[in-house]
């Protein structure tokens, strides 16, 4: 038999044949068959049973059925079917899935110094600086921080494809062009002298939805540098940060950045750059005024030296100390630096024939000296080279003692001046100077840093051990944030040491943000893994780590959600946690998440949990409707948290909800009658009434200007003095609410000669606990109450305990709480964003344009100085907000950009509780229908009534006085 002729399984394929020749081709088959021991009935059996197929095969003119493990070897199964079951897009063998979502590099990079050498520095509190890198988004701190990289390891400064942006670990954040998280990087650096320092730097991000990220990383540092652009100057962002900066009683240092925009970009002469820059400095210390205490000198000037000067992009950083060092290298003559550099700034000339310094110009064409000596040299170097490069660069390397080679000469013109100026410019030595000098170590900064951030007594031994820093003492680790590993599975925790030493495979025990000494739940017993220093894309391993330092843990993750206090085994018995993180922002843009496959809702919830761990400030919760609900800043912040969700985290496919925004509810009257409930008992009764309260108190109290735990002298006191409160209401306030922190005041407003007092004060805890569980979910659509006042005018009490008990009295004083809001014209809030536009002068209608489409309202519109722009700031709801960005970038051909940020609440207009205003669907509603319209779609969205059931909170006594007083009316 012509083996040609056949397939494997034994099919003719020749050519075609006569039936005679069929025939005799049939029987040859079935009598090879028969001499196999395998008929047809036997083949189709193994077939239908999907056994181990055997392959038919040819060999030596005889046809026989192998095993499989004869053709394909041991260990292989083969399958046959009658018809492909497997789709196409799925591939016969599945590729081994790689998970990888952030630059990591396996090996150690070479540096300028030994590792060794910079794990002793860690020894040394004094030699150690822990900076936070904070500015609005694109002043450049990511690419600052590049230079310091490049300057400390020098595998990166001939390395063509050096990674710009190394802080930029995620590829997400690689990909969109802009810090998502903030990272920290370790660096031996010298300042001025030469002294080697172990700087910590915080490369934060700069867009405004992220400033969680910053607030995270400024608990764990002692100071700040701000940068600023040079040609943007102070932005939206720069402003909060620098206020939020003060607020935790950080020092504060300024990098002007960028000042080659000044000369590339926008041309300015030298003496207009100059006062460009002097602007930017007079606008910060106004804004440092406004927002420290009276009395208080913590202004920034370069004659301070807290102020240095650079460009990133080229490599230039220098203060004026280190530019009169450059003249005392290049004239080769021991000038006193101080004395010089305080020469260097403000309205001082030179004299050229007197070779003296002046306050008055000795002649109308002179420069000051800021100019002379910085700002012309500088422009006559970019002139140099970016005018005629092949003409005047060697003739300024002669003359600057710079060297280059023939192969560097010929570098493209950005390189080139990037090349020349840290040759000549030398090292960023003048801002590790202002780092070293104007922000403190840990162990200075320890006394501030305990008492600003911990709960606790401060007279305890073991907070004097954490106020010196001490590295012997018991171990106490604060940590606030967490990274995940590379493949997304687990996180490694970030914190800092704040006296003892961490070490690894060290049992401690961890302490949630729930955590106090009454309630222990919130605590767990666990075993350190491995330790590094975190150096953005590599980490070094350490084996202990001493107090001063960050430091990033293996192993404790699982119980923490936000931040955490660590100590150690056994546990101080007096220790107490650290405060949870205090953000300059809220969250209000609301999105309900669930799984396109419902059988995957245990992955989505693991995932919502990992994500609830990466964001410091992003929140999660379920709506009774079974709706999971996440609570983000923007727009954009919900953008990276769902692709985090869906890639990183949970890897299923999920269903987004339109976004929409938290509301709030308030009052704006009196209650028009004293609401009173009686307890299921009917042995007690509370009346009480609601009114709004003073204006900015609410946001007093939500900054905490002003606590509840504070003693009734002082809480009275204040009341009286900001908000002329009468003393005694003020010594009764019973509990802000929700929380400790919410914008609602309980006052006990009875009189003892109408009230049992002592009894009154029994059932205390409970009306506080029913007052904050009606102020956290208001009756008209479950959203929290706020800038409300309820007094207490009259209580009945049952004399016995067992008649007055927490589940009489707790509901009760939640009802009766619904009913006297309900009586005092109830409203409804939204949340307002503030808009900062820059767009060019021909694009300003056009912005005007789209705001008011959205219901927002101009409330200024100015040049920015020294700059063709116009910077527009704006108010625009919240609710209005979405799309908005793509819409303005339309109507302005892409020339306008613009940040918004959370700014206040305000009342929605219209009465929510009018039935006479009928909404139809798809159909804008007016202005006066708005509140009425958000109440009930909000209360559709989570699973409730169309409408606010009124008699559900009134007693049937109440309704006949209500009914009355109607009547009356």
């Amino acid at each position: 038999m012509d083996a040609d002729l056949y397939d494997e399984f034994g099919n003719y394929i020749g050519p075609e044949l006569d039936s005679d020749d069929d025939e005799e081709e049939e029987e040859d088959f079935e009598k090879d068959q028969e001499v196999e021991g395998y008929d047809e009935e036997e083949r189709g059996a193994d077939e239908e049973e999907d056994v181990t197929s055997q392959a038919v095969v040819l060999h030596e003119d005889k046809q026989y059925y192998p095993s499989a493990t004869d053709v394909f070897g041991p260990e292989v199964e083969t399958i046959v079917q009658e018809e492909d079951a497997q789709p196409l897009t799925q591939p016969i063998i599945q590729p081994v899935k790689v998970k990888k979502f952030s630059h990591v590099e396996k090996d150690l990079p070479t540096t300028m110094y030994n590792l060794e050498y910079l794990a002793d520095l860690m020894d040394n509190p004094s030699l150690i600086r822990n900076v936070s890198l904070i500015g609005h988004l694109h002043h450049g701190k990511s690419t600052f921080v590049d230079c310091l990289i490049q300057q400390t390891h020098p595998e990166f400064r001939t390395k063509e494809d050096m990674p710009v942006r190394y802080t930029d670990t995620l590829f997400t954040e690689s990909e969109r062009g802009l810090s998502i998280k903030s990272t920290p990087v370790t660096l031996v650096m010298q300042d001025v002298r030469e002294k080697n320092y172990l700087v910590n730097f915080f490369d934060t991000p700069g867009h405004v939805n992220f400033s969680d990220e910053v607030t995270a990383s400024m608990r764990l540092s002692d100071g700040v540098v701000l940068f600023v652009d040079a040609a943007e100057g102070v932005m939206l962002n720069t402003q909060r940060l620098l206020k939020h900066a003060i607020q935790k009683r950080l020092a504060v240092t300024v990098c002007i950045n960028k000042i080659d925009r000044l000369i590339l970009e926008l041309k300015l002469p030298p003496q207009d750059a100059y006062y460009k820059l002097r602007h930017i400095i007079e606008e910060i210390n106004s804004l440092i005024s406004q927002y420290t205490d009276q009395g208080s000198t913590n202004y920034v000037s370069p004659l301070l030296g807290n102020i240095c000067f650079a460009s990133a992009q080229y490599s230039i950083c220098f203060n004026l100390k280190s530019f009169a060092k450059l003249y005392s290298i290049h004239f080769n003559q021991d000038i006193p630096l101080n004395d010089f550099a305080r020469r260097l700034w403000g309205d001082i000339y030179f004299n050229p024939k007197t070779r003296k310094f002046t306050k008055k110009p000795p002649s109308s064409t002179s420069q000051r000296s800021f100019v002379e000596f910085v700002l012309e040299p500088l422009y006559k170097i970019f002139a140099h080279i970016v005018g005629d490069v092949d003409k005047s660069l060697n003739p300024l390397m002669e003359e600057l003692g710079v060297h280059m080679s023939k192969e560097e000469q010929k570098m493209n013109i950005k390189p080139l001046i990037k090349l020349f100026m840290s040759k000549f410019m030398g090292t960023f030595e003048a801002f590790i100077d202002m780092c070293v000098s104007h922000i403190p170590s840990p162990e200075a900064n320890a006394r501030l840093k305990i008492e600003s951030t911990y709960t606790g007594p401060l007279d305890a031994d073991i907070v004097e051990q954490m106020m010196t820093c001490d590295p012997d003492g018991p171990l106490v680790v604060h940590t606030t944030k967490q990274y995940p590993n590379e493949d997304a599975t687990a996180f490694h925790v970030f914190g800092r040491v704040l006296s003892g030493t961490l070490r690894a495979n060290q049992d401690v025990r961890v302490l949630g943000e729930k955590y106090t000494l009454m309630d222990e739940e919130d605590s767990r017993f666990l075993t350190v893994g491995r330790l590094w220093i975190y150096e953005a894309r590599y980490n070094i391993e350490v084996n202990a780590v001493p107090a001063g330092n960050w430091v990033l843990i293996e192993g404790i993750d699982e119980p923490i959600v936000k931040t955490s206090t660590i100590t150690n085994t056994p546990p101080s018995s007096e220790l107490h946690i650290f405060k949870p993180l205090k953000f300059n922002t809220q969250s209000v843009i609301k999105i309900a998440v669930e799984p396109v496959n419902p059988s995957e809702l245990p992955k989505m919830l693991d995932g919502l949990r990992k994500v609830n761990k990466s964001y410091p400030l992003l929140s999660n919760k379920v709506e009774e409707s079974g709706e999971h609900i996440i609570l983000g800043t923007g727009e954009l912040y919900m953008d990276c948290v769902m692709h985090d969700l869906r890639k990183m985290y949970s890897e299923i496919d999920i269903k987004v909800a339109d976004p929409v925004v938290s509301f709030c509810e308030t009052v704006v009257d009196t209650s028009s009658l004293k609401c009173f409930a009686e307890t299921p008992n009917k042995r007690n009764k509370v009346t009480m009434i609601a009114e709004p309260l003073e204006r900015g108190l609410a946001e007093d109290i939500e900054s905490e200007v002003v606590q509840i735990g504070w003693d009734r002298r002082k809480l009275g006191e204040f009341f009286q003095t900001r908000y002329d409160w009468d003393l005694l209401a003020a010594r009764s306030i019973w509990a802000f609410g929700p929380d400790q922190t919410g914008p609602n005041i309980l006052v006990d407003d009875t009189l003892p000669s109408e009230v049992d007092k002592a009894l009154l004060s029994s059932v205390k805890d409970s009306i506080v606990q029913g007052f904050q569980w009606g102020t956290r979910e208001g009756p008209l659509c479950e959203e929290p109450i706020r800038n409300c006042k309820f007094k207490i005018l009259d209580a009945v009490i049952a004399n016995e305990p067992l008649h007055r008990g927490g589940g009489q009295i707790i509901p009760t004083a939640r009802r009766v709480a619904y009913s006297a809001f309900l009586m005092a014209t109830p409203r409804l809030m939204e949340p307002y964003y503030f808009v900062e536009i820059q767009a060019p002068a021909d694009c300003v209608s056009s912005v005007y344009t789209v705001l008011t489409k959205r219901r927002g309202h101009v409330t200024q519109d100015a040049p920015v100085a020294g700059s063709p722009l116009y910077t527009i700031k704006a108010f625009i709801p919240a609710i209005d907000s979405f799309g908005f960005e793509t819409d303005l970038r339309m109507h302005t051909q892409g020339q306008a950009f613009c940040l918004s940020v959370f700014h206040h609440w305000q009342i929605v207009p219209g009465d929510p509780l009018d039935k006479s205003i009928v909404i139809r669907p798809l159909e804008p509603q007016p202005a006066t229908h708005l509140a009425r319209e958000f109440m009930i779609k909000t209360r559709r969205r989570k699973g409730l009534s169309e409408d606010v059931s009124i008699n559900k909170f009134f007693d049937d006594p109440m309704l006949v006085r209500i009914s009355q007083t109607r009547c009356n009316t």
